[in-house]
């Protein structure tokens, strides 16, 4: 789990992922035929294959955010959003801003706490003014929640697993696989909270015949949580649908049958919210076959994001298996 701790840990909300970018490019270069990074920061790796047909896998290395948008006289910093950021689960946290400094999240005085909303929030970096603020931060400095990562055996908890997680996945299925039959593309995507936008120009780049995204899904298995059959542990979840997608039958079939040849466990997603690369890369051009692999994972969007190990593990054997579709 070391390098799912260093990419957890990594700095790189929507739009300043270089250091997510550098890691997964010193991990894989010995396992592929090319690396390329695009314009907008994908990176793309190219395991050729021998047939003409192309396969891209997605996840993407952003994560949520916050952007300073101004400075008050006692040096507070107010912030908007980089992506789906919650007022409750930001309040007290400490970040890390770009620059390396440490803040803490405060708040005006609230007496109805739903009433709480990010403009009345700021992030106190320890100074007394803003001529102090300013000799450090400027205005569009970014930051991250500063959390450091947990292993609890089988069942490892940090920040951004959203997603790493995903990311870990695709790095370790590249690692195993072995003169594969197409050519295959692993693309760890940029501005994916944002609207998926590298999804969407590295899908156009790569005009690929099958799409596999690897993301992180909500859970049921919490007390009195919303109704869902997807639980911790129990086997990545193979999506029927979310916001941005209703998976490809022929897909979500595929992923079936050769979960249950190597008697991989697994369970079948309908998520109703939210959504991810394949909701951009299943449209680009005149149309991709895509489906997704998710992660079972707790408290999505929080400091804390809880995945399990096995889960992760037997994604990475589904997304191995899948190399070998017949289409």
């Amino acid at each position: 789990m070391e390098l799912l701790k260093r990419l957890s840990e990594s700095f790189g909300p929507s739009g300043h992922e270089k250091r997510v970018a550098d890691l997964i490019i010193e991990e894989i270069r010995d396992y592929c035929d090319e690396i390329f990074v695009d314009k907008l920061g994908n990176v793309i790796a190219l395991k050729k294959g021998q047939s003409d047909k192309k396969i891209m896998y997605a996840s993407h290395i952003d994560e949520i955010g916050l952007l300073v948008t101004y400075i008050e006289k006692e040096g507070f910093l107010r912030f908007t959003n980089i992506g789906g950021v919650s007022p409750y689960i930001l309040l007290g946290q400490r970040v890390k801003l770009d620059c390396g400094i440490i803040g803490v999240i405060g708040s005006e005085k609230i007496t109805d706490i739903p009433k709480l909303t990010l403009d009345k929030m700021f992030i106190d970096i320890g100074v007394n003014s803003k001529e102090e603020a300013e000799k450090l931060i400027s205005i569009g400095e970014v930051a991250v929640i500063h959390r450091e990562f947990e292993n609890k055996g089988d069942k490892v908890i940090g920040k951004a697993l959203d997603d790493r997680a995903g990311c870990w996945v695709l790095i370790n299925a590249l690692k195993q696989i072995k003169n594969p039959e197409h050519n295959l593309y692993f693309v760890f995507t940029v501005q994916e909270e944002v609207g998926l936008r590298g999804a969407k120009t590295a899908a156009y780049r790569i005009d690929p015949d099958l799409a596999i995204a690897v993301d992180v899904t909500a859970v049921g298995d919490t007390p009195k949580a919303h109704r869902m059959a997807v639980e911790l542990g129990k086997g990545p979840a193979i999506k029927i649908k979310d916001m941005s997608i209703m998976v490809h039958p022929m897909v979500k079939d595929m992923l079936i049958q050769k979960a249950k040849e190597l008697s991989i466990p697994y369970q079948l997603e309908v998520l109703e919210f939210g959504g991810t690369d394949s909701g951009a890369i299943h449209v680009s051009r005149e149309g991709v076959w895509a489906g997704v692999v998710s992660i079972p994972c707790r408290y999505i969007h929080s400091p804390s994001e809880m995945v399990s190990v096995d889960d992760l593990n037997n994604a990475v054997k589904l997304i191995v298996a899948s190399t070998e579709f017949e289409f």
